[in-house]
């Protein structure tokens, strides 16, 4: 995974859709930093809470909304645990890789 040119693609792609304001960018931005955490592997295991928390997204309503919304961008696949103890998975898409 190329760090610099994975964000790089990233910021060329919000740049080309309106759509994705800062609110989206930061809960973007927090999933890849936690991603970069696990050292880019894939899929990262997250809890809502500490994704809302870290994005200063105050809203679970929108938390999800927007979560989803980078879900079919094609920039995450979101997969949910529905199990209260264990956290959902995220696959960050490589973007260096393209």
């Amino acid at each position: 995974m190329n760090y610099l040119k994975h964000l790089t693609e990233f910021f060329d792609r919000i740049m080309q859709d309106q759509n994705l304001n800062p609110t989206r960018i930061s809960l973007y931005m927090v999933l890849f930093q936690f991603w970069n955490v696990n050292r880019f592997q894939n899929p990262i295991t997250i809890t809502r809470d500490e994704v809302m928390q870290s994005s200063k997204i105050y809203s679970k309503a929108t938390y999800q909304k927007f979560r989803r919304e980078l879900n079919e961008k094609g920039f995450l696949r979101y997969e949910p645990s529905f199990n209260p103890y264990k956290g959902s998975s995220v696959h960050l898409i490589d973007f260096s890789a393209e």
